[in-house]
């Protein structure tokens, strides 16, 4: 790399081994780098091999100033082009993950090529990095790159501990309990049922790890010296304004999203920093070109992102709500989608859709969601899908998965008027009625309507003197420049 500007800041970043944490972490570092940051970005040895199959052998070379490193997560050994397995990546990286970021930190600090290292930003699921970063005495600043509603919701299952409600008991998760309202729950909106809160909750055995875990880094976050929230203020002010009064003090927390939006004002488009990508799976960019041929917001796009799986008969309704839908549609079915299995559908259905269906096994979604032609986005309701549908004013039809995905759904649906929930019990005919509303009905109009007003809040937040633009300017400023620790 040559001579390096030995007072450069050098943030160290790292990502918990999901896309959907890569990704924003990714557009966090590319923004910092813009800011005079020299970066390294740390991946899980199983992510690095897997980028670099997706994006080719020198996608991780990095650039002058940014550069990529590895460490294991102390899962065995595998190249299996799929998300591990959540509960055991969360529990290994807890219990093997330090000792290898402390020799990092050692590495960087002592190599030529490098500046020595001022800053740590973790994600939250990666709390070992707030030790380490003590260990040498820089701050810490931990991403939560979920919702904040989310994080709210599992705060609130120590509440459910507490008062005796967790562990469920069996009858009640088949008598309606799930259906029953939460009424007390700091930060959550009045909307919020049972079954809307994160769903790790959902279980009868007390020692459920995720339930535990989530409690965890939730609680432990206020360790960091600052907390970064990738979300629109004005999107989950009351959720946030109860985030802060969780982890005083308030001023360390700092809403900076959407960062989809944040990195595209920061960071020149078209250059090599823009180029540097974070998709696990090789991109489709085919569907680019198909959607080009298509009139505007006639398509439906489906993607139920990079962990959600299914059972093929769940898939075979959702292919025949599609089809019977009538509207074209563009639908990413991922190589792992179906659980345990390979995704088969019928060759009657291929038939049906000629001309109209183009099937992808991943895409650039961001470029996707943009594309005029998309209608409305049929999601499993991450927070990175959200807010993307959100940046480009697409409206959704949801079908959540697992974690606080439900939670999203809820709000999207109940809060904020811009989605459509599909039953968790997949009928052809539901998907059907919902994507024909959705397209063309007055609920259809209206959701598209909330949906663009929400993508002009966020595009005004993300500009110079937007609110999300300040704070990551003070994020920089009080915290990654500044070498001090939270009050």
């Amino acid at each position: 790399m040559g001579s390096v500007a030995a007072d450069r800041p050098h943030a160290v970043c790292v990502p918990f081994a999901a896309q959907g944490h890569v990704t924003p972490m990714l557009k966090l570092a590319k923004a910092l780098h813009c800011w005079g940051f020299h970066v390294t970005f740390v991946n899980t040895e199983y992510n690095h091999r897997r980028l670099l199959r997706s994006r080719a052998a020198g996608a991780l070379d990095g650039l002058p100033g940014f550069s990529f490193a590895a460490i294991p997560e102390g899962l065995p050994p595998s190249d299996v082009d799929a998300t591990q397995d959540v509960p055991s990546l969360c529990r290994a990286t807890m219990e093997n993950c330090l000792p290898h970021f402390r020799s990092l930190l050692a590495e960087l600090n002592a190599s030529p090529d490098a500046p020595p290292v001022t800053c740590v930003v973790g994600d939250n699921v990666m709390s070992f990095t707030v030790e380490a970063a003590r260990e040498i005495g820089v701050p810490c600043a931990l991403l939560w790159t979920s919702s904040t509603c989310g994080y709210v919701g599992y705060r609130y299952y120590r509440t459910l501990i507490d008062e005796g409600v967790f562990p469920l008991k069996e009858e009640q998760l088949t008598n309606g309990f799930f259906d029953t309202p939460v009424d007390n729950a700091p930060g959550l909106s009045k909307h919020t049922r049972f079954k809307d809160l994160p769903s790790f909750i959902r279980s009868t055995d007390p020692d459920e790890f995720m339930v535990h875990f989530a409690l965890k880094v939730t609680e432990q976050i206020a360790s960091a010296d600052a907390v970064i929230l990738n979300t629109l203020y004005e999107l989950e002010q009351e959720a946030v304004d109860a985030m802060r009064a969780m982890i005083p003090p308030a001023e360390s927390i700092y809403a900076v999203g959407p960062l989809a939006l944040l990195a595209q004002q920061i960071v020149p488009q078209g250059g090599q920093l823009d180029a540097l990508g974070s998709s696990l799976w090789k991109e489709d960019v085919s569907c680019l070109d198909w959607l080009d041929g298509r009139e505007p917001g006639s398509v439906v796009y489906v993607n139920y992102g990079s962990i959600t799986v299914m059972t093929n008969e769940e898939l075979v309704e959702f292919a025949w709500g599609l089809a019977n839908s009538g509207h074209a549609f563009l639908w990413v079915i991922r190589p792992d989608l179906v659980n345990g299995d390979a995704a088969v559908l019928p060759p009657e259905f291929l038939e049906a859709i000629r001309g109209r269906g183009h099937l992808a096994t991943w895409c650039p979604q961001e470029a996707v969601l943009r594309h005029e032609a998309v209608g409305v986005f049929l999601t499993h309701s991450g927070w990175n899908s959200t807010l993307e549908s959100l940046c480009a004013g697409v409206p959704m039809l949801c079908w959540p998965f697992f974690a606080e995905q439900q939670t999203n759904c809820r709000y999207k649906c109940a809060e904020w008027g811009v989605a459509m929930e599909i039953g968790q019990d997949v009928r052809r005919e539901a998907v059907e009625g919902k994507i024909r509303e959705a397209m063309g009905g007055e609920k259809g109009k209206e959701m598209r309507r909330r949906a663009a007003e929400w993508r002009e809040a966020a595009v005004h937040a993300t500009r110079p003197g937007g609110g999300s633009y300040a704070s990551l300017e003070k994020l920089v400023a009080d915290v990654l420049l500044s070498g001090g620790k939270r009050s």
